[in-house]
């Protein structure tokens, strides 16, 4: 029983001892809400809270089977967010991140530095795709509209030229147009894996609307779509009158119209009074016949 007993005590000394210790000595706060921000591989790490000026944050990340490497520009710092789109340099690879509560630049303390770990993310999966922009083109039969679509630009940069979406993913890349008859609700979609997009069998005429965005069906369906574009809509040849003038200018022609209606017939009702009254008065004047 005895060989049993001491190393029993012996524990139980430990963890009194190791939890006296904590106590004492105290812990840092720790980051809270540590989450991924990143669109067109402008990648961020943020979270929270701000620090007091007793303590600051380090944050340290690797990918899966890759040391931990500490960015020069996120150590014992007192922000809230870390810039790491220069530092994530395979794209597909999957990265956690931890920050770490640890003592001001400078100093030293006793107290346990504490950290907190990120979800997983990879760039070229998890990335938003931010809004493109484009020019619309229509056909001299006006029943076909091109549409020119500028490949958005991102945070990084390849022989010192700065990359844009196409030249990431390549012919994963493309873009779904939404569009519609201007003033109509109903939509019509168009998936093109070409920056320039034709869109045809338009009627002839007609104003239609179009907004665009990314497409990257490799990805998971709810990283598939980019943001949308603005809309825009193309110009109508035979516009109604509607879009040619005013609410007032209409509504004054119509009074105009009227107003020249009544005239007429009130012009017409007078010269029949006098006609009708000429002929009464004629025939009261005419002398009876001798028999």
């Amino acid at each position: 029983m005895k060989t049993i007993r001491a190393p029993v005590a012996s524990l139980a000394v430990f963890i009194l001892f190791f939890l006296f210790t904590n106590s004492a000595l105290g812990s840092y706060p720790k980051a809270q809400n540590v989450t991924w921000k990143s669109t067109n591989f402008k990648t961020l790490l943020t979270w929270d809270p701000k620090p007091s000026a007793d303590y600051s944050y380090t944050v340290e990340y690797s990918s899966l089977g890759q040391n931990i490497q500490r960015p020069y520009n996120c150590i014992r710092s007192s922000a809230t967010v870390c810039d790491l789109s220069s530092f994530l340099k395979d794209l597909k690879a999957y990265y956690t991140a931890d920050v770490l509560s640890v003592p001001p630049l400078g100093e030293s303390s006793d107290s346990i530095e504490v950290f907190t770990s990120s979800p997983r993310f990879s760039p070229y999966k998890d990335t938003d795709i931010g809004r493109p922009d484009f020019t619309l083109e229509v056909s001299e039969d006006k029943k076909k509209t091109t549409l020119l679509v500028t490949d958005p630009i991102t945070a990084l940069s390849k022989d010192d030229q700065q990359q844009n979406i196409r030249d990431i993913f390549g012919d994963e890349l493309e873009y779904k147009v939404t569009y519609r008859k201007n003033k109509s609700t109903g939509k019509k979609t168009y998936v093109s894996k070409s920056s320039v997009i034709e869109i045809s069998g338009l009627d002839r005429g007609e104003s239609y609307c179009f907004y665009v965005q990314a497409f990257i069906p490799s990805r998971s369906i709810d990283k598939q779509l980019g943001e949308k574009s603005h809309t825009q809509c193309s110009t109508n040849d035979q516009p109604s009158i509607f879009e040619m003038y005013s609410v007032g200018v209409i509504a004054a022609a119509i009074l105009l119209i009227l107003l020249v209606i009544v005239a007429i017939i009130a012009v017409t009702v007078f010269c029949c009074k006098r006609r009708n009254k000429a002929q009464k008065s004629g025939k009261e004047g005419v002398p009876l016949r001798s028999v």
